[in-house]
């Protein structure tokens, strides 16, 4: 079962200074943008969940 997931969650999910909004860095191909249009639950593959003390935790 896929999990949903959120873009304002995702590690790749950044803000554009120069264009004034967020993007996500990833390059979906044309396949999964159609995918991410169409299903309501759709799970990237790129998701990377942005947890800041992840590399932290990992130090102890």
């Amino acid at each position: 079962m896929a999990t949903m997931t959120s873009c304002e969650s995702c590690a790749n999910y950044v803000y554009d200074e120069e264009e004034d909004y967020y993007e996500c860095e990833m390059n979906l191909d044309e396949d999964e943008m159609a995918r991410f249009l169409s299903e309501p639950y759709f799970a990237c593959p790129y998701y990377q969940c942005d947890d800041e003390y992840k590399i932290v935790r990992k130090q102890l």
